[in-house]
This record gives structure tokens, C-alpha cells and sequence, in this order.
């Protein structure tokens, strides 16, 4: 998580920290098809629709309506008035224009498809809120180099530069209190239309939830989600509202373009804020009802689909940033086409610990809170991750195996036995007659049939004569599943049949040795 902060900080700095610079002019040829193997780069960087309208917002910001004028299809008998259209086109999107937010623009060279326009062109916005003019792009080839989209002829038809444009155009006046290419009166305007906005719904989602205090328990799921999603959702809707009608604010094109794409960002991290909050919300809920049905496998399973819708919405939001900060992300994703290989080399062992973690919740030989015994490590698992299972042993110390040698270790589940085993073996005397044994193991047997909670398949043999004792072996089985339970209940039966060994004085044998010594020589 830090490091995706981290990264995510450090490509903002670089995309905040300005435009490259203007490259130098070019001359387009007719349009006609590319004979060149390998095009030449279009100076201006008109390649796309999204690189397009990016270089126009740019000349417009430094007042370079020449270099603008490199943006706008303009026909041959206007090209005396180039600088003048392109200011003209500026004033209008100033003035009830409005263009496509920069996410939405289309970072193909070859355009938006399925838009109903012919493949060559690609609107990109409206001229006027009144006559819903549309501001089409239209591609062009030049000879040798890249296709470029330009402003369409089509649209340039509808703008009528006056006197004073085309008089501002040639002599530009510097613009006073300007920041970032728009007055700064502009950027108060739309700063406070957000910041009215984020106000409102911060209003109304805390009166929601003290209401819900007041009529719902804390514990209530209803109000564990609402009390989960409501924050992010408000300032995603804030996002929402300000794109709907901040647009359409008379302020400058530059300063609506540059807030809408990275407030988008804005959008992005509180659309996967709620999300991430949602899901940790509905997967506590869901953990705890499968707890309490003792179903835990299924709350293991749970909070490992957590982990990986998380790790997948970060994922998509870090692209989502990227692409808003202007990184090609098409060419990133297809990029890892390409490393595919290379990382799932660098990264088997990880890939393995993954497959194992599928492989153990599928198969399910274990559960969180089984005692089990995997390999020559004893203890009760405490969790089971992405990678590695957790597991709290004796000694209270916790072993962490890693899943992919985790589920190929044989794993022994004790807290899945169902009975525990009675089987020890009592040694008694060999000074005991054979009368005297036979009475022995009818008081064993009689002591394992009158417990209630040993089977009814329970023996007592003579197994061997040891070297030093009468072996007598006890087979039974104790009807408890829990662990400590049976080691209470197997107490209990040793002390009986000590108990009525020793009222039937029946002794018993100890490690003893006898040792017979001769006396005198040995014959020859």
C-alpha cells in the first residue's frame, strides 16, 4: 500500500511540474496515403485526439494563437486569418463552449470508433450551450510523417473572428493576474463551486448516519455499510455534480480542462476508497455470520477473496491515475505481454505460494483455529494469507509456511478427529498365577465399559511376555472431539484401573534383572 502512495506522489510531481516545450513548425502536405516505412513524429503532437486537444489548451495558455493555428484544418483562403480563428475559438469556449475532460478524449491514433462519425473524424466538445455546435477533429496524412487531427474546416465555418480578435491575435496583450494560462478569478470561481459542493454532501451523509445512530444499532449491517460507503460516496458525488455543471461555468476553457483532469484523479481514489471500504465491510459481516455458524473454511475463504479484489481494485486505480496524468497505458499493458514471461520467472516461487494458497483453500484439510500437525511443525492455524499460513505452535511461537510447500507437506488435522485412541499398555508381574492375570484383565475391561464415554468396542489382551513384565495392551477409543476433554477422561480411567488393580493386590512390574551366578569351576 505505501509503496503504491509513494509512486502514485512521484508521477504526479512530474506531470504537475509542466507542458514540454513547443516543438518547432511543420508544413502539411495533402491528404494521401503514408509511403514512408517508418513516419516521421508530428512536430506539434497531434497524433491522437487526446494529444491534440492537450497542444491547443497549451497555445492557448501561453497566448501563441500562431502556434495554435497548427491545430485548426484552416482552408487556403483563410489562412491570413489563422491566429484570428484560433482566437476566436478560444473566446467561444470561453463563453459557453465546452470540450471532452481529458480522460474521455480518445488516445487512439485512429480516433473514437462506434461514435456514428465517419472514421475520420472525432467530436470532441460543443461550441455553444445554445446551439449544441459540435467541435469536430478530423484526421489528416501527411507525406512521410504520422496522421494528425486537426480542427475540422466544418467547425471553423461556424466561428467569424471580429476586428478586435484578429487585432489581439497579431499583438497579443499580456493578461494580468493569470495563473496557469486562466485568471485567477476563474480558478476561485471553480474552486468554490467544489468546495460548496463537497460541503453539501458532507452535510447531508453526516445527517444520514446520525440518523441511523439513532434509529439502528451500531451492529446493524444496514448501518455498517451505509457508515462504510458514505464518505467516499460523498466526495465521489461531489466529483460528479462538479463535472456536470462546472463546465458549463463562464469561466476559462483552460481552467475548467486543467481542474476537470485532475480532479478525475479525485474521482478515481474516492470511487476505489468506497470501494475498498465496501468490501472490507461486507466481507467482516460475512466473516463473522460464517463464524459464528462455526463455518471456517468459509470465513478462510473470505478474507482471502478480500485480499485479492483489493489488490485488483488498487491496481485498476493505479492505471486509472496513470492514464489521467497523461502515461500511455495501452502501451504499459501491453508491455506486460511482453515481460509476462520475464516476471513469472522472476516471480515462481510467488506464483507457487499462490497456487498453493488456491490448492489449500479448495481442498480444505485444514481451517483458522484447527490444530493440525504439518510436517514436524504442531500448532493451531491462525491464519491463512495470500502467501503463507500462520501457525501458533506449543511453544507459543508462529511458524509461517509458505503455502506452495505448505500443500505439499503432509498435513495432519487433529481438530477434525472425531474420537481420541485409549491405548496403553499396563505392565504387571510375573509373580501373578494365571488365575490372578485373567482376574486382572476382566477389572481393566470392566473399567472401560462402565465409563460413559469410552465406545463399546473396548479390549483389554495380553499382548506379550515383555522381559520384564506381563504385557497387557488396552484398546478403546474415547467418544469427545475436543482435545483437551479426552486428555481429562483418560486421566480418569489410569487412576481407576490403578485404583482396582492395587484393591485386587495385582502389583506392578518394575524394570528389574536377575542375575545367577555358579560357583566352582566349570568343567573342562
Amino acid at each position: 500500500m505505501r509503496w503504491l502512495l509513494r509512486s502514485g506522489l512521484i508521477l504526479m510531481c512530474l506531470a504537475v511540474a509542466g507542458y514540454p516545450a513547443t516543438r518547432a513548425d511543420a508544413q502539411l502536405l495533402p491528404t494521401g496515403d503514408a509511403t514512408a516505412s517508418q513516419p516521421e513524429p508530428d512536430p506539434y503532437g497531434r497524433e491522437t485526439p487526446r494529444s491534440a486537444v492537450t497542444g491547443l489548451l497549451r497555445a492557448f495558455a501561453e497566448q501563441n494563437y500562431e502556434v495554435a493555428a497548427q491545430y485548426l484544418a484552416v482552408p487556403a483562403r483563410q489562412q491570413d486569418e489563422a491566429a484570428a480563428l484560433a482566437l476566436a475559438l478560444r473566446n467561444a469556449l470561453n463563453s459557453g463552449g465546452s470540450l471532452k475532460p481529458y480522460a474521455e478524449l480518445s488516445n487512439d491514433p485512429a480516433g473514437t470508433t462506434g461514435d456514428g462519425l465517419a472514421p475520420h473524424l472525432d467530436q470532441i466538445g460543443i461550441l455553444s450551450r445554445d446551439t449544441a455546435d459540435p467541435i469536430l477533429l478530423q484526421r489528416f496524412e501527411a507525406e512521410g510523417a504520422a496522421p494528425v487531427w486537426q480542427i475540422s474546416a466544418e467547425t471553423l465555418q461556424l466561428l467569424e473572428p471580429t476586428p478586435q480578435e484578429a487585432q489581439q491575435a497579431a499583438e497579443p496583450v499580456p493578461e494580468t493576474s493569470v495563473v496557469a494560462g486562466a485568471p485567477l478569478a476563474d480558478w476561485l470561481t471553480l474552486i468554490g463551486i467544489l468546495l460548496i459542493v463537497f460541503v453539501g454532501f458532507w452535510v447531508v451523509s453526516s445527517l444520514i448516519l446520525w440518523l441511523l445512530r439513532r434509529t439502528l444499532t451500531i451492529d446493524s449491517p444496514v448501518y455498517h455499510l451505509l457508515n462504510a460507503a458514505l464518505p467516499p460516496l460523498a466526495l465521489f458525488l461531489s466529483f460528479v455534480v462538479f463535472r456536470i455543471f462546472g463546465e458549463d461555468a463562464p469561466v476559462s476553457i483552460i481552467a475548467r480542462q486543467t481542474l476537470l483532469r485532475y480532479l478525475g484523479i479525485l474521482g478515481v481514489v474516492a470511487l476505489v476508497w468506497f470501494l475498498l471500504r465496501l468490501v472490507d465491510a461486507v466481507a467482516s459481516w460475512l466473516t463473522s455470520r460464517m463464524e459464528r455458524a462455526d463455518r471456517r473454511q468459509a470465513a478462510s475463504v473470505i478474507v482471502f477473496a478480500r485480499r485479492v479484489i483489493k489488490v485488483i481494485l488498487l491496481a485498476l486505480a493505479l492505471i486509472g491515475v496513470l492514464d489521467t496524468l497523461g502515461f500511455n497505458v495501452t502501451t504499459g499493458v501491453a508491455a506486460l505481454g511482453i515481460g509476462g514471461l520475464v516476471l513469472a520467472l522472476g516471480a515462481q516461487k510467488s506464483v507457487e505460494n499462490l497456487v498453493g494458497t488456491v490448492s489449500v483453500l479448495a481442498d480444505r484439510p485444514i481451517q483458522v483455529g484447527d490444530v493440525c500437525k504439518v510436517g514436524g511443525v504442531i500448532g493451531t492455524v491462525e491464519d491463512i494469507g495470500i502467501r503463507s499460513t500462520r501457525i501458533r505452535t506449543t511453544d507459543r511461537t508462529v511458524v509461517t509456511i509458505p503455502n506452495g510447500d505448505f500443500s505439499s507437506e503432509r498435513i495432519e488435522n487433529y481438530s477434525q478427529r472425531d474420537r481420541h485412541l485409549f491405548r496403553v499398555v499396563i505392565g504387571l508381574e510375573y509373580s501373578l498365577s494365571a488365575a490372578r492375570l485373567r482376574q486382572a484383565l476382566n477389572i481393566i475391561k470392566q473399567v472401560l465399559a462402565e465409563h460413559p464415554k469410552v465406545a463399546e468396542d473396548a479390549r483389554a489382551t495380553l499382548k506379550d511376555f515383555a522381559p520384564d513384565s506381563l504385557a497387557v495392551e488396552t484398546f478403546a477409543y474415547i467418544d469427545v472431539a475436543d482435545y483437551t476433554e479426552s486428555v481429562f477422561i483418560r486421566q480418569e480411567l489410569l487412576l481407576e484401573i490403578y485404583r482396582r488393580l492395587e484393591e485386587a493386590d495385582v502389583g506392578f512390574a518394575f524394570p528389574t534383572r536377575t542375575l545367577y551366578l555358579r560357583q566352582g569351576e566349570p568343567d573342562a
